[in-house]
């Protein structure tokens, strides 16, 4: 059985590879992989707020005790809370147990190193074959094993790190803000770190309970948000994943902003700051070609990576960019994080509206994005991908949208779906190039 996919471990809470069983030998597994000389080893272990986490947390733990880890226990905490943590704390490893922007039913396993960063593919890969050893014949002795203990201030640590992103002579002062946590790990700390910063705060998606992650709030379901900021009036609204490590954004009209605008808002800032670094930004082969056709006006690159916010990071680290992410809202801005941090997305927009002193409607309005389209197909068994035919229609897809357009279809990396996506300057033409696509791979799967 595959353990790691595009982030982390994820599947069904209490089904393979979600066991506590598993979540044990990950723990053992992994922390045996980072004992690395002589001093007391350190992983600090959050969570967000699903009800299995409760199950895993204590797996994990014991598992790292085991293989002679001291384990900083910090609670319900956004993802790039874990990765400032390992840093900050100076630990050998971060785990955030977490399904992101899943429902509750599932969960997940994301492991950080010693530098805050996700762990790479060849990392991965041996973790997983000790795993699948079953020879746990590495285990601390009775007097070398580790310890847990509970880090009180861990809130505390991440709302000033938080706060010191944003610019020190601006104020949140006037604002009125919606923030929408998700009922996840952000449930506490987002809401706080606005009030601090000055602003007027009405925070939805504060009220977990275990089964009520990402139902019907957050940046998955953002009309939650819309709504909110209409009917309260507000000047913006901030709309977070259940981890936190997304965000996206809806102005005062309750019009939603999506990441690649957000991307865009961002870069422009920076650019006229001097603080852009490798002259333009990364994102995927999912970002609006609009967000390109931008970019390049005003003199900056796009470089585009494979989907994934951790690959985003990859070629980000290796071509020297600072700011990258997805349409989906995952936004890393390295002067600051690791890996995608929401919140600070936010500030950083928040900091642009307020320095060029327009609304947020305004502030989103430096590109139109084209229609584009994306749907999922379901599939078992062998890539419908492979199948003649299915090439054959996205070659011809491709041939009909020309350069005015694009096609990208992939399998996903967490669920057994193709995703299927086309954009260009015709809604009917697009919509029309999807659908052909789509129904030859359920024609692949149909014939096997």
């Amino acid at each position: 059985m595959k353990l790691f996919g595009t982030d982390g471990i994820r599947g069904t809470a209490n089904t393979p590879p979600m066991t506590a069983g598993i979540a044990l030998k990950v723990g053992m597994a992994a922390g045996h992989h980072f004992m690395r000389g002589t001093h007391r080893h350190r992983v600090v272990i959050a969570k967000d707020t699903r009800l299995s986490g409760y199950m895993l947390e204590p797996a994990l733990t014991s598992g790292f005790i085991a293989a002679g880890m001291d384990v900083v226990l910090v609670g319900p905490m956004p993802t790039p809370a874990v990765a400032m943590l390992v840093r900050s704390l100076r630990a050998d490893l971060g785990v955030m147990i977490s399904a992101s922007h899943n429902e509750y039913r599932d969960n997940g396993i994301k492991l950080f190193g010693p530098d805050g960063y996700k762990l790479s593919d060849e990392v991965e890969v041996i973790i997983e074959s000790l795993v699948h050893s079953n020879k746990f014949n590495f285990l601390a002795s009775p007097e070398k094993l580790g310890r847990a203990k509970r880090l009180d201030d861990a809130q505390g640590r991440y709302i000033e790190f938080a706060k010191s992103t944003f610019p020190k002579r601006l104020t949140l002062e006037g604002l009125k803000i919606v923030v929408d946590c998700a009922n996840g790990a952000a449930y506490h700390v987002a809401p706080m770190i606005l009030r601090e910063l000055g602003a007027e705060v009405i925070a939805v998606g504060i009220t977990p309970d275990g089964t009520n992650i990402n139902d019907a709030c957050g940046s998955t379901a953002p009309d939650l948000v819309c709504e909110t900021v209409v009917q309260e009036k507000a000047d913006i609204g901030i709309t977070l994943d259940g981890d936190a490590d997304r965000v996206l954004i809806c102005d005062e009209k309750g019009k939603l902003a999506d990441g690649d605008q957000l991307i865009a808002i961002i870069a422009t800032k920076w650019k006229k700051e001097g603080a852009l670094r490798g002259n333009g930004v990364v994102t995927t082969h999912m970002s609006n070609l609009a967000l390109e056709h931008y970019l390049t006006s005003i003199d900056l690159k796009l470089e585009r990576a494979k989907v994934g916010d951790r690959h985003v990071v990859e070629t980000m680290r290796k071509k020297g960019y600072n700011i990258g992410g997805e349409q989906s809202g995952h936004i890393i801005l390295s002067d600051y994080c690791t890996t995608g941090d929401g919140i600070i997305a936010a500030l950083q927009v928040l900091a642009y509206m307020i320095d060029t002193k327009k609304s947020m409607s305004a502030c989103s309005k430096l590109f139109t994005p084209l229609p584009q389209l994306l749907k999922n197909v379901r599939y078992s068994g062998n890539s419908p991908l492979k199948n003649p035919q299915v090439k054959q229609a996205i070659k011809d897809a491709e041939e009909s949208l020309g350069t005015k357009g694009r096609v990208f279809i992939r399998e996903s990396g967490t669920e057994p779906l193709v995703r299927v996506m086309a954009e260009g300057e015709d809604n009917k033409k697009v919509a029309a190039v999807v659908e052909t696509i789509c129904e030859s791979v359920r024609k692949a799967i149909k014939n096997g």
